[in-house]
């Protein structure tokens, strides 16, 4: 059984699966049935919740909080700020505005959504601004390469706690360098798009390797993040996806199954771009 929850490096506990809620929130059609599978989700123990202002311009926050409503303290809740966002007061009141539609007084992570136009140091100023008030437990970053990071890592004293990247076995390039140096720092990768929005999952030789063990392709895939021991978000509106996917906690790779995904998706031989969608 793999690890449920992780320490992050100021030793906030987070869990080590969680539900996605990009594109959600965009219908008023389909807002029952997302806020259904969110909810299902939490009871199912998946407690992590990843959203941001971004997503549907505080649409899935919105549907988030439906979700969440009467239950708060049982979620671990991320949100994130958009760059053009990220100067010092725009940070704190684009974090008031997520809070706002969250229906919920602190998140337990924020990060910056990706790199913008303002300095990184006014970004992490107004992080611990909202940390010292109690509105946020701990900060990070997202689509941030190693170079980035390492940046962060000179600003702010190793107290950036998360990066959360484009990760899954079709896209694997953070294995050559990102990746190992945020483990060796304990700094723990989220993962987005764990399943590439589900085209991993047409993948016939990943199909035939799932069914040949008795799981899904999906459970294949998510397993095989959390045994990277990186932090996958799968989205779904599905009920019975989600109880997919939480299986993947419960499903142990064998050594010879994760040399035979290496055969049909190879690791990195060199550095590679960091891929967003």
């Amino acid at each position: 059984m793999h690890q449920r929850e992780i320490t992050l490096p100021n030793g906030v506990v987070m869990p080590t699966l969680g539900l996605g809620t990009w594109f959600m929130g965009e219908s008023p059609v389909s807002k029952k049935e997302e806020v259904a599978a969110l909810s299902h989700g939490i009871e199912l123990g998946m407690t992590l919740i990843d959203t941001a202002e971004m997503y549907a311009n505080g649409g899935a926050e919105s549907v988030t909080a439906e979700a969440i409503a009467g239950r708060r303290d049982k979620v671990f809740l991320v949100s994130k700020v958009l760059p053009g966002n990220a100067s010092r007061q725009g940070t704190i009141a684009a974090c008031e505005g997520s809070l706002k539609r969250l229906k919920t007084d602190y998140l337990d992570l924020y990060l910056l959504h990706w790199r913008g136009n303002h300095p990184l140091e006014e970004t992490f100023e107004a992080f611990h601004e909202l940390q010292k008030a109690g509105k946020i437990r701990a900060f990070g970053v997202s689509n941030f390469d190693l170079a980035d990071m390492e940046e962060a890592a000179r600003i702010d004293q190793g107290q950036n706690c998360v990066n959360q990247v484009l990760y899954n076995l079709a896209s694997r390039g953070i294995e050559w360098d990102l990746l190992p140096w945020q483990q060796e720092r304990k700094i723990p990768v989220m993962a987005y798009s764990p399943l590439y929005q589900t085209r991993l999952l047409r993948n016939q030789e990943l199909q035939r390797l799932a069914t040949a063990l008795s799981i899904t392709p999906a459970q294949l895939a998510l397993s095989w993040l959390l045994h990277q021991g990186v932090i996958p978000i799968p989205k779904s509106s599905n009920i019975a996806r989600i109880e997919g996917n939480r299986k993947a906690w419960d499903i142990m790779l064998s050594a010879e199954t994760l040399a035979k995904l290496d055969a049909i998706f190879p690791p990195p031989t060199k550095k590679m771009p960091l891929d967003i969608l």
